[in-house]
């Protein structure tokens, strides 16, 4: 009699959990949380502000959007032993996130490999969208190159002709390093570089480059660097004077995940990319602004930004699919549109690259902090390769 019962139930609890798995649509979300809190904390902040509003209006398909996540490590095969439990133990047929590059393009690897939908959200080098790019693998932010390619204007108004590069020497300070110089030389022919310092990741020798980049006389600098290494890099430039008189364009050091810990340290006059979230007058930010500011009382980083536009990403691709079966979910991200706090953007067919931009400015001083100034707002469209050379660098079988 027992053992028929034990039976009985065992049956319907087997009934029960695919019923309840169908209560909501499980989306997977992979971060670095533990080794990069400075962007992820106001990353996690956003992707949780736009899952709640999304469920208070119904959810998608009737469903309720229910976000599974887990710590990657900084580790590209943490990160893909991470998305494999979500996708066998979890069920989840959708996944998101990830900040390294590196890590980025191995969780790229595993959702081509798996069939499994990616929306790769913070990752920026060029080879997820272009040459390591899959069918199922989209990415959000402006790509190494597209920043790039956003300093440049700036970069050759200036007319410096010996340049230092200082980078994290992985996958993402790689790309970024090679984008210059390819954008360089082709706009520039007198082009040259002077010192190449790539400095391991989180164990920057601030000091020792420094005084490198100094003994190479460079005409301008172009960093790389962020978090900590940025920081360190920082101090002691100022100290020993190595920007005075020079060009320096810098990759993400606009951003106030990196920009707010100098204060008075900031480097006043570097070209940067950044998120000068209080002076941005785009009637979609301003409403996503006041919305962050009453729910956390805090003000947004770009991280914040990021999250929030991931999950607004996948809720209207889910719903323009009307499916979470992966190859629906891709056909229905070609050409995708989505209306976020830097205004409309869509995700590009050719190379399932997201269009939103960046804004580009100038570092200043302003009541004893660093901001950005003289700032505007690139369109990722403007400065994209023409189709024909994405069609280059992209394996046919990506499409």
């Amino acid at each position: 009699m027992y053992t028929r019962l034990f039976a009985s139930l065992a049956f319907a609890v087997t009934l029960a959990a695919p019923a309840m798995a169908q209560q909501t649509i499980k989306i997977g979300e992979l971060n670095s949380y533990k080794s990069q809190p400075a962007f992820l904390d106001p990353y996690k902040k956003g992707w949780e502000m736009a899952i709640e509003e999304i469920n208070a209006k119904g959810g998608v398909l009737g469903k309720k959007l229910e976000v599974i996540s887990r710590d990657d490590g900084a580790n590209p095969g943490t990160a893909v032993r991470a998305a494999d439990e979500l996708v066998t133990r979890e069920g989840v047929s959708i996944l998101a996130g990830t900040f390294l590059s590196n890590v980025g393009l191995a969780v790229t690897n595993f959702a081509g490999q798996k069939k499994v939908f990616f929306l790769a959200a913070e990752p920026l080098t060029d080879k997820i969208t272009w040459q390591d790019g899959n069918k199922y693998t989209f990415r959000l932010r402006a790509s190494t190159y597209m920043q790039t390619a956003m300093l440049m204007p700036e970069t050759l108004a200036a007319h410096k002709k010996r340049w230092a590069l200082v980078y994290p020497n992985f996958e993402y300070g790689q790309a970024a390093a090679a984008a210059f110089k390819e954008l360089m030389k082709a706009k520039q022919p007198d082009f040259e570089v002077v010192t190449e310092q790539a400095t391991p990741l989180g164990k920057i020798d601030a000091g020792a480059v420094a005084q490198a980049i100094d003994d190479a006389k460079p005409d301008g600098i172009f960093n790389v660097l962020f978090g900590g290494d940025l920081a360190k890099f920082v101090r002691e430039g100022n100290t020993r004077g190595i920007f005075k008189n020079r060009t320096v364009v810098s990759l993400l050091s606009g951003e106030p995940e990196y920009l707010d810990p100098l204060r008075d340290e900031a480097p006043v006059g570097w070209i940067v990319t950044g998120y000068p979230w209080n002076k941005i007058k785009i009637p979609e930010h301003a409403a996503f602004l006041k919305a962050y500011q009453a729910k956390y009382h805090d003000y947004p980083r770009l991280g914040s930004v990021v999250g929030y536009v991931t999950m607004k990403s996948l809720a209207a691709g889910i719903a323009k699919a009307k499916s979470t079966e992966p190859d629906k979910l891709v056909e229905a991200f070609k050409g995708l549109k989505i209306d976020g706090p830097f205004g409309p953007f869509y995700y590009r067919a050719i190379d399932h690259q997201a269009t939103m931009g960046c804004f580009v400015g100038k570092i200043a001083l302003e009541n004893g902090k660093g901001t950005m100034v003289d700032f505007k707002y690139v369109d990722g469209t403007s400065v994209m390769p023409p189709d024909s050379e994405i069609k280059k660098l992209r394996p046919a079988s990506a499409n």
